[in-house]
């Protein structure tokens, strides 16, 4: 029964190659698969009875609340036209020296992915906004996009981020089933919140190596990153200074009451998700983008977002089920555990396998589809829950980006000016798909980096 569960894997994907929607691909083939194995005598049909209440466990989990709050967020904060401000304050701030404008785009993607998480609406507004700037100041089109894309990415791994938010519920189900494979009946959990803690050190390593990165760009190829003139900097330091503030003081309060009651113990995160819900409706109203018409477009686009995760997550559960009524879970288990060289092969071919699955996959379909059979086998091993959640949300944020199905080179596609082609654009995020790389050996190093923040805060 073993091949047919990686013939149904191997199968779900290439329907995902050829378009089909992820929902409707993961359940159609599971189904398919299950018909054939209950035909052939390899499938017991009662597995099946079991789906019902994953399915009621979906609706009822109070974690996924978190969700559609937390898109919610995101998408009122993009209307807000916090960006727009953000930028042209960083570019003032850090314009005038070599390499400055890439990194106002590193540092307003720092902000807006603690402040939104949604990596596709940070892409497209410092796409708008910052790319054509970049282009005429004469920045090598490559560094310029690669940088954009690169920053909007890392919504996925600094928090508050859906990815994280999702990871969390996944990654509970599977350290509990590792525990009880183990023999451990009173088992522990790992919360959305630890994985939140844990990914604000890794998350502020990859802001710094993009930093480092564009430093060393302005010291050895300087043309290639020059400085905004200082002749259009046309403010003074006490103006500046008063931009800053105005600028920075609405998001850095929003991450602050978001992920401080997180931090601090007073909220869990579908909690805090409703204060950044309710915060960032306040913001937008502060900057006096905020009405009926634009609420109920934020209300369409967060019900849209939301039913796609959710009906995801039911395919994804259908083809679970089957495969482990196939006895895809055996194998995968008997695989991992009888590497040569133990947890690190284990480890290096898990992660190897989703970097290569980012090549034609979503995040949202490799955490769905892959996690929940690997998960459970490497926990078994004895690593860390958070320390693996944050490795494998670092992973998945590379499929953001590699090619040819990254979805942010997708959305800089879409807004960047007709003179900026394909080709410059998947060369320019080539060196950050390194950096990421970079970063998950750095952590694979010294795990302390995701461990050490959420031991410290929930000790």
């Amino acid at each position: 029964m073993e091949w047919l569960s990686i013939l149904m894997f191997l199968f779900a994907c290439l329907v995902l190659l050829a378009g089909y929607p992820v929902a409707f691909s993961l359940a159609g083939s599971a189904l398919l698969f299950a018909f054939i194995g209950e035909l052939t005598g390899t499938f017991d049909g009662s597995f099946l009875q079991a789906l019902p209440n994953r399915l009621y466990g979906i609706m009822t989990n109070s974690t996924l609340v978190a969700v559609p709050l937390f898109v919610f967020m995101g998408v009122m904060l993009e209307r807000s036209k916090v960006a727009d401000k953000l930028l042209d304050t960083m570019t003032l701030l850090f314009g005038p020296m070599r390499g400055g404008l890439g990194i106002s785009v590193v540092l307003v993607g720092m902000l807006l992915a603690a402040s939104t998480g949604i990596v596709g609406a940070t892409v497209v507004t410092m796409g708008l906004l910052s790319l054509p700037t970049m282009v005429r100041r004469g920045y090598d089109v490559r560094t310029a996009t690669g940088t954009i894309c690169a920053a909007g990415t890392l919504g996925q791994i600094i928090p508050p981020s859906i990815v994280l938010v999702i990871l969390g519920d996944v990654l509970s189900s599977a350290y509990q089933q590792a525990q009880l494979n183990m023999g451990i009946y009173s088992p522990e959990t790992v919360s959305v919140g630890d994985l939140f803690v844990g990914a604000i050190i890794p998350g502020l390593l990859l802001v710094a190596l993009y930093i480092i990165y564009l430093l060393l760009l302005a010291w050895f190829k300087p043309e290639r990153v020059p400085a905004l003139p200082k002749s259009e900097r046309n403010i003074s330091n006490t103006e500046l200074l008063q931009r800053i503030i105005k600028a920075l003081l609405p998001p850095l309060l929003l991450i602050v009451a978001v992920l401080g009651s997180i931090i601090a113990g007073i909220a869990t995160p579908t909690e805090a998700a409703a204060v950044g819900a309710m915060g960032a409706i306040l913001l937008a109203a502060s900057q006096r983008q905020l009405n009926l018409d634009i609420l109920q477009r934020v209300m369409r686009s967060t019900l849209k977002i939301t039913s796609m995760v959710f009906l995801i997550f039911i395919g994804a559960s259908i083809f679970s089920l089957v495969f482990r009524g196939f006895g895809g879970d055996d194998a995968v288990r008997e695989f991992l555990t009888h590497l040569p060289g133990g947890v690190f092969t284990a480890v290096l071919v898990v992660m190897l396998l989703m970097f290569f699955l980012g090549f034609v996959l979503d995040f949202i379909e490799i955490t769905f589809v892959v996690v929940p059979i690997v998960a459970p086998v490497l926990l078994t091993m004895g690593l860390n829950p958070v320390w693996l959640g944050i490795m494998l949300a670092i992973n998945l944020q590379t499929s953001f980006l590699t090619p040819p199905f990254g979805f942010a080179l997708f959305y800089l596609r879409g807004v960047a000016p007709k003179e900026v082609k394909t080709s410059q654009i998947y060369k320019g995020v080539i060196p950050f798909i390194f950096i990421q790389l970079l970063a998950l050996m750095i952590l694979a190093i010294w795990p302390k980096l995701a461990t050490w923040l959420p031991a410290l805060v929930y000790r």
